[in-house]
């Protein structure tokens, strides 16, 4: 493995490579080894030498940091002055069933989410400005810490969410934001699959500000906070802020959580701890036998695309960002064509195979199949910034027979 711990070694070790036009793995922590299509790769380039934080006024809510830098430490700079980052990216570690240390720049390179997405957007949305290295060996900056140049607020977002294949980052500008001082959430019990997706919209349309909306089902209900939550389906809607403030809004939404079913409170650590396995699929973790979707789609049809699913396979699922979000568990196939072919009769959405074994990924598109001009755009682009295409080829390619 490389591991350069300067900008000036990836570029000479990527341009030798270009030349060469030999493949690079790409990676920061590798916690999320497995992510995605195989890559085939003679060597492996991580950032994880590169390491540190390089500015952080907290006054100004934007941090600069050097990508290897481990997100813990990140994290722990931030609670000193009681700011996070809004987007609360997940720990893919208890799912993948890797070790290591993720990096801040594995999550932008991975575009990674959690539970708070939906109402903050996701990691790209808090991003600013990049330093990355092309596959030409060319330093390149993008953004800045204040964003005025549209360019390159484009050339960041494209390579959030990219995986590591059109450019190895160095250096991420994100925005953070206060942490809140208080936190509670609503538990509404016993509400099946398509109730629970009325009253999480029902919830976001009132003024409570709600953080968080997710259903888990009774058979993943147990798994959250050691089996702590009443019995039945859990509903769960966080509220986050001032004190004052988030006691008020509680109050305005049990009003009508009163008419809906039993419901319990839970407050401050209880609370978080709940939101913490959400965000990290706790339900999911330490199976790695089975395959793992994640599936995005529009609120109110997550339900039946669950239920058309459970009539013709195995499958275990919890839901996210107001029902948008569904975490799906296969018992034994991954049911590729099933899950796809029904997300397309229900209006289209995205399913991303996070865990399956080395055979079902060599069979099996883990990314979404994109529509031809897409696809087609997607192409120029990464020959533009790696046009020796040494940056994780076949990571996220699709070229199974009939994935068009």
């Amino acid at each position: 493995m490389l591991t350069p711990y300067a900008e000036i070694q990836v570029a000479d070790i990527i341009r030798d490579h270009a030349t060469r036009k030999a493949a690079l793995k790409i990676i920061g922590g590798n916690t999320r080894s497995g992510f995605g299509n195989a890559v085939v790769a003679d060597e492996a380039l991580s950032s994880r030498a590169m390491n540190g934080i390089v500015s952080y006024l907290p006054a100004e809510m934007v941090m600069t940091v050097k990508a290897g830098t481990p997100l813990a430490t990140v994290k722990a700079a931030l609670a000193e002055n009681r700011q996070m980052m809004a987007f609360e990216p997940m720990d893919h570690r208890p799912i993948m069933g890797t070790e290591g240390e993720p990096t801040i720049g594995g999550v932008f390179a991975a575009n990674v989410s959690g539970p708070r997405r939906y109402v903050a957007g996701a990691a790209r949305d808090s991003l600013l400005g990049i330093r990355f290295v092309n596959g030409s060996g060319e330093v390149i900056k993008a953004g800045g810490r204040v964003m005025k140049n549209v360019t390159g607020l484009d050339l960041s977002k494209f390579l959030a969410g990219s995986f590591g294949t059109l450019g190895f980052l160095t250096e991420v500008t994100f925005r953070v934001l206060p942490k809140p001082s208080a936190e509670k959430t609503v538990v509404v019990s016993g509400l099946d699959d398509e109730a629970a997706t009325r009253i999480m919209a029902a919830a976001m349309a009132m003024s409570v500000e709600v953080s968080g909306a997710a259903h888990l089902p009774e058979s993943v209900r147990s798994r959250f906070i050691d089996g702590g939550l009443p019995d039945g389906p859990a509903t769960i809607l966080r509220l986050e802020g001032l004190s004052a403030s988030v006691e008020a809004r509680t109050a305005k939404l049990l009003s009508v959580m009163d008419r809906v079913g039993p419901w319990a409170l839970l407050e401050g650590e209880e609370s978080r701890l709940l939101w913490r396995q959400v965000r990290d699929v706790a339900p999911y973790a330490g199976q790695a036998a089975k395959p793992l979707w994640k599936v995005s789609v529009a609120p109110s049809v997550g339900h039946q695309l669950v239920a058309a699913l459970r009539m013709e396979a195995g499958i275990d699922a919890f839901y996210d960002w107001q029902g948008g979000l569904i975490w799906m568990q296969m018992e034994a196939d991954p049911e590729a064509d099933l899950l796809r072919g029904a997300i397309r009769a229900l209006g289209g959405g995205h399913a991303t195979l996070v865990r399956a074994s080395d055979a079902v990924r060599a069979t099996v598109a883990a990314f979404e199949p994109r529509p031809a001009a897409e696809a087609l755009l997607s192409a120029r682009i990464r020959e533009k910034l790696d046009p020796a295409g040494i940056f994780n080829p076949g990571k996220m390619a699709v070229t199974m027979e009939g994935a068009v």
